[in-house]
């Protein structure tokens, strides 16, 4: 195996993650005093791996402290301008792989990194577009408006949300493109110290109306995108949608668990439209490398669950439907998702699933982990 080809041997002697494979750190930027950006070179042979749509993801995997660490980063380079992909992480309080990419990675640095991911992407179209970013959410935002500017006559508007004037990052950037672009590009900064959390009636009023000013009225072509902090998301999609906005053109990211309908029974869990408890159990085998194992699938459990319990450890990160690093394929039987943020609908169609959000809607499934 060669360098290019290398990746790290998992604890528990199972596979390394699909598509995983070293990224060497060409220079670190520092963007505040508690985020960074890591720009990476990426080998010739592995170029198409690592291509990238703007708003994507990679998923790393380091060791500290003797355990397998995944975490997921956005890109905030754009593949249309910026000839190095870079992500931006910012420190979280107690984040181990945050505080570890800030304090300890410098260039000439390997970290393991599966392919890019992430459906939060520039759509085609001619609308408008208006974004929302809050603190380190600006991250694949940045990467969105910049591949817009840069390669359509679409307007864009941000409102970009932060603690203060010192935690913004990309002030910079976002102050020279703004002079380079004109009225093209209209940036609003939010400060919570100042003025305190973002609000409904702030959201109001930074888009003019019902539908927002650009693009102009709701049902129309203008395309919405909201990242950053759970509480900053959900007041942005609510005043979006209570202005009349069509939900298929609000676009979120999430790197959390979104809660599931109220009433909503897990799909695919083999109960009649009477809620017949007598039916009987789904059979699922699960593959990873030479390991495989066949046990009942447990009620209200995912696939990625029940193959924990039967000894398998798959490769796993945000558990949210995000990530993609426990993604598998469904080679036998079928099996529905409860959320999906990573995996393009093509890789659906060919039977992929994200197995922390997958559970089986055939009495007998086959999942195989690559």
């Amino acid at each position: 195996m060669t360098q290019g080809e290398r990746a790290l041997v998992r604890p528990d002697g199972s596979p390394p993650v699909r598509g995983l494979h070293p990224l060497r750190v060409a220079r670190v930027v520092r963007e505040t005093a508690d985020a960074s950006s890591f720009v990476f070179e990426i080998p010739a042979e592995r170029a198409g791996d690592y291509a990238y749509q703007a708003g994507q993801f990679l998923t790393f995997r380091v060791e500290l402290e003797g355990q397998p660490c995944f975490r997921s980063y956005s890109m905030s380079s754009s593949p249309a301008v910026d000839e190095q992909l870079q992500i931006t992480v910012k420190r979280v309080s107690g984040g181990v792989m945050s505080n570890w990419m800030n304090d300890a990675v410098g260039p000439g640095d390997e970290i393991d990194a599966t392919a890019p991911a992430g459906t939060f992407t520039l759509e085609d179209g001619a609308g408008d577009i208006v974004a929302f970013a809050g603190g380190s959410g600006i991250t694949p935002v940045f990467s969105i408006l910049k591949t817009a500017l840069a390669t359509t006559r679409r307007r864009v508007r941000l409102l970009y949300a932060n603690r203060d004037r010192d935690s913004i990052i990309f002030a910079a950037e976002l102050g020279e493109l703004a002079g380079r672009y004109g009225e093209r590009l209209l940036v609003t900064h939010h400060h919570d110290a100042e003025t305190g959390v973002v609000r409904e009636d702030e959201i109001g009023s930074f888009l003019g109306g019902p539908g927002g000013r650009l693009g102009g009225e709701p049902g129309g072509e203008t395309e919405y995108y909201i990242c950053g902090p759970g509480p900053f998301m959900d007041v942005v999609e609510r005043s979006l949608l209570t202005a009349g906005t069509a939900p298929g053109r609000i676009h979120v990211e999430r790197f959390t668990v979104p809660e599931p309908s109220a009433g909503r029974e897990a799909a695919g869990e083999l109960a009649d439209a009477a809620g017949d408890q007598t039916a009987e159990p789904v059979r699922l085998t699960v593959q990873l490398g030479r390991q495989k194992a066949t046990a009942d699938h447990r009620r209200g459990t995912t696939i990625l669950q029940t193959a924990r319990s039967m000894g398998i450890r798959p490769p796993s990160s945000c558990e949210g439907g995000t990530c993609a690093t426990c993604m598998a394929q469904v080679v036998e039987g079928s099996a529905e998702m409860r959320h999906n943020d990573a995996l393009t609908p093509e890789e659906v169609a060919d039977g992929w699933v994200l197995t922390c959000q997958a559970v089986p809607t055939s009495p007998s499934v086959r999942v195989v982990y690559e």
